[in-house]
């Protein structure tokens, strides 16, 4: 795709993002996939690479009590609201290599590029490589974002990390960050202060692959609750011998709650409600089940995702109803276990109009569409910061090895970016 010139901003140095990608990758490699542990040894890597960079190039590089790291282009009036290009480091484990980093890459190189030739707007720019946003490793979300805003709660401190069982302030301790000052709320980061908060990340799902579109613009992140260790307990007993009246059957009761909530989901889907319901995990004891019994215990997820909040809210009530009926009809126990979440996040109508307009300016087709996964975006739209995503094409799907974006999407992305950046900060 031909790319007329950006209007007096310099291009961004994508050849540098390349690299620090190549790197990334070199480093970070665990034999199958990318694996940068939140709060551990490859984040910590990201961080310091980055951090290396930005100090060679004369940018000023601070972290708060949580580890989070910014690097800041200064403005030419302190009195002016700073704008923040963010998003992540750390991985999955076995994970793909642009799943964050691309969007903190993509910071760096406007930001290097703007500091060599001088070019500054009114505000600072802020690129901010945000900590811990890949729950699988703390089963929290947004963790480095909450804190950076002083709202983790107290709690998901004592968290445990899923590989080495030691609790999320050990692990900030460990590294030298400040987990009693995060206990406190201590913010490093006020909405009020802030401009704008632009986040780029890769696609997680196809719909630029198909729609061949290099990227598009985000404009709604959807919410969630989720109930990660859920189970449903029976009895046991022998699949010949015990008639379907007499049995408390595990499996029938959870595969009758999954048919029940696709249902829910294709009805409201006709509706026009927007919707998603997966159940990830489903599976009985291996120690103890057999071809001929009964299950009498089955273990599952539940992660329900929508834009509404009562979309979320109605289906809430659709799984408390569907567990008492189901216990009833199958003499069986549900337990959902702890339910974890986060609220439905809006786009600023005002950052997508300014994106629009670059888009139209470099000559790169206008495509708006939702967001089905959580990204520290959310948090900041939450905490009242005018916010905007962009996603780059990727093919292979994300959080794992596959991940597949094209450093030419990636080029038209930043430029994008950078682009409608000039025209704000």
């Amino acid at each position: 795709m031909t790319l007329t010139s950006t209007s007096g901003a310099p291009e961004p140095d994508v050849e540098l993002a390349a690299e620090v990608f190549d790197t990334l990758a070199k480093h970070t490699s665990d034999g199958i996939g990318i694996t940068r542990a939140s709060y551990g040894e490859g984040e910590q890597f990201a961080h310091d690479l980055i951090a290396g960079i930005a100090e060679r190039e004369g940018l000023s590089v601070n972290t708060d009590v949580a580890g989070n790291l910014y690097i800041t282009l200064a403005g030419t009036d302190p009195r002016e609201k700073a704008s923040v290009i963010g998003s992540h480091l750390d991985s999955v484990p076995a994970g793909g290599n642009f799943d964050g980093a691309a969007g903190v890459l993509a910071g760096l190189a406007t930001v290097v590029t703007w500091k060599r030739h001088g070019f500054r707007g009114k505000g600072d720019v802020v690129v901010m490589a945000i900590r811990a946003e890949e729950s699988p490793w703390f089963p929290y979300s947004y963790i480095g974002s909450k804190a950076a805003f002083g709202i983790l709660p107290s709690a998901a401190l004592d968290i445990a990390r899923s590989d080495t069982g030691r609790s999320l302030a050990d692990h900030m301790s460990e590294l030298g960050f400040d987990p009693d000052s995060v206990r406190k709320g201590v913010p490093y980061l006020r909405a009020q202060d802030l401009r704008a908060y632009i986040e780029l990340h890769i696609e997680q799902g196809p719909v630029l692959v198909e729609r061949q579109l290099p990227v598009g613009t985000v404009s709604g992140i959807r919410g969630s609750f989720r109930y990660r260790e859920a189970k449903v307990l029976g009895e046991y007993a022998h699949s010949g011998a015990v008639p379907r009246a007499y049995r408390h059957d595990a499996v029938a009761a959870a595969a009758d709650l999954v048919t029940r909530l696709n249902t829910n989901w294709r009805l409201l889907e006709d509706a026009g409600r927007d919707l998603t319901v997966t159940v990830g995990k489903f599976s009985t004891n291996a120690q103890v089940h057999a071809f001929s019994k009964v299950a009498g215990e089955v273990d599952f997820c539940l992660d329900v995702r929508s834009h509404s909040s009562e979309v979320l809210e109605e289906m809430k009530k659709n799984v408390r109803t569907h567990v008492a009926d189901l216990e009833r009809d199958y003499a069986v126990r549900f337990e959902l276990g702890p339910i974890t979440g986060s609220e439905p996040a809006h786009m600023s109508r005002d950052l997508l109009a300014v994106l629009s307009r670059s888009y139209r300016a470099l000559g790169v087709p206008y495509f708006e569409m939702a967001c089905g996964a959580g990204h520290d975006a959310a948090v900041f739209a939450q905490q009242g910061v005018p916010t905007a995503m962009l996603l780059v094409r990727n093919e292979g799907g994300s959080h794992n090895p596959g991940e597949r974006m094209d450093i030419d999407d990636f080029i038209v992305a930043v430029r994008v970016l950078a682009h409608g950046l000039s025209q704000i900060a």
